[in-house]
């Protein structure tokens, strides 16, 4: 079955991977770095926002079971798009925002997905979200990699005291 990547940042990769990885056609989703020049990034150097880097999820997809296109929408809804400086709690450039795409068919779902998003009137403010095209994907550390099944009552404290789950619920209309 032909598989294709997509890498989303969406502010802290450990609420990143949940909202993807039980759907069909999704083989993986693992948390990591992108989007700088340092190779093998560790946590903490990412932390200083001074790498270029931040914090994504890869996701690992087949597309004729879970287009890419569906995959934006999954990404959008975990997310405050009109957010420039980080996500909820998480402030500071290794937490921004974006969609790496991997294909000119990419680019152009996420361009296209983005303006509809900015079309729909939803946010007061522009959609802030860039969209890059990829570079390499350095993983996370073992103990960031499904945070949310191996922690999950932190992962649940850090979710609504974050100000994430509340958001997505009070603007997207979906649980977390």
């Amino acid at each position: 079955m032909k598989t294709e990547k997509a890498t989303f940042a969406g502010g802290c990769f450990w609420c990143m991977v949940k909202p993807f990885d039980t759907l069909d056609g999704i083989e993986e989703v693992v948390s990591g770095y992108t989007g700088g020049d340092l190779p093998n990034p560790t946590y903490e150097q990412v932390c200083t926002n001074a790498t270029g880097h931040v914090e994504a999820v890869q996701i690992t997809f087949q597309p004729d079971i879970f287009p890419y296109e569906k995959l934006l929408e999954v990404f959008w809804t975990q997310i405050d798009p009109t957010d420039a400086g980080g996500q909820f709690f998480d402030r500071g450039a290794s937490y921004k925002t974006a969609i790496f795409y991997h294909s000119e068919e990419q680019r152009l779902a996420a361009e296209k997905s983005k303006q509809d998003l900015d079309n729909s009137g939803r946010f007061a403010k522009p959609v802030a979200t860039q969209i890059l095209e990829a570079k390499p994907f350095y993983l996370a550390e073992d103990y960031h990699q499904d945070y949310y099944k191996k922690n999950p009552a932190h992962y649940n404290r850090y979710s609504v005291g974050s100000g994430r789950a509340g958001f997505i619920e009070k603007n997207w209309g979906v649980g977390q």
